[in-house]
């Protein structure tokens, strides 16, 4: 039985040695996070489950760019600013909506004030009362599917390659492949950071939601994705997602998605 989680719970630089299950918001979350394939270097993702008294909570996926310095901080304030604004936010209404944007300019600030070059992408979820609102900047994404694999919302990269499929310019098939899939053009670290806020979408009961690093996304095309998570257990969804991506970390192919990297993934569903 999952645990019930009355208070947050952050993974910064973390390494899980297996999915973990916890009760939160009137529903189940499994999650995984852990460095790439034979990396020296620490985890520069950071997740974390922030559950409020009210009921309400706020999921986040942060990963912290690998071709800049030092992304791991960049990643770990984000999430740890978030945690602190949201929890102080706790038994004010609404609130919420304020925390979570107040966390992120204060993060933005953090990391520029460092002078280290850093930066981070960002994807929060806000659950509140069977409906949910997505946050996101950058290319960690969010989806969210029915039990029959009709996707009702899924965020657009904040990259060259997440905006040419969405104008239709690159296939989707393509995109996964595509050279420069890497680059991102929107992160916490930047002047020009922008946060692109999502509708409020009411859940159905076998709805299942999805945030995650480019670790997954890189690795498991969108239709797979979907047919993976959509039906039966979400700790047995959660193993699926974890083998073969670790999998194809390790394997190369052509004719399969191949890209060692920090992995990070939350899975939520109601319950």
């Amino acid at each position: 039985m999952a645990i019930a989680l009355d208070k947050p719970r952050l993974y910064l630089g973390a390494d899980c040695a297996d999915i973990e299950s916890y009760a939160i918001a009137g529903g189940h979350v499994c999650l995984y996070t852990h460095r790439a394939p034979d990396k020296a270097s620490d985890n520069e993702d950071s997740i974390g489950l922030i559950p409020r008294a009210d009921g309400r909570a706020v999921l986040v996926v942060a990963d912290g760019l690998g071709g800049l310095p030092a992304g791991d901080q960049a990643s770990s304030t984000a999430v740890r600013q978030l945690s602190r604004q949201v929890g102080a936010a706790d038994g004010e209404a609404p609130g919420l909506r304020e925390a979570i944007l107040d966390a992120i300019e204060q993060a933005n600030r953090l990391v520029m004030a460092q002078g280290l070059g850093s930066g981070t992408t960002f994807a929060a979820l806000e659950i509140d009362r069977g409906a949910v609102r997505p946050y996101h900047i950058g290319d960690s994404e969010i989806l969210i599917t029915g039990q029959r694999g009709r996707i009702k919302y899924q965020t657009i990269s904040h990259s060259p390659v997440g905006y040419g499929l969405e104008a239709g310019l690159i296939e989707a098939d393509d995109a996964i492949f595509h050279a420069e899939r890497h680059l991102v053009s929107n992160i916490i670290g930047s002047p020009a950071m922008r946060v692109e806020i999502g509708p409020r979408i009411a859940l159905a009961p076998r709805d299942t939601l999805v945030l995650a690093s480019d670790g997954l996304f890189d690795n498991i095309p969108i239709d797979e994705l979907v047919n993976l998570v959509r039906i039966g257990p979400l700790p047995r969804a959660a193993r699926h997602l974890l083998e073969i991506c670790q999998a194809r970390m390790l394997q190369s192919s052509e004719v399969r998605p191949h890209k060692p990297d920090d992995l990070s993934f939350i899975l939520f569903r109601p319950a």
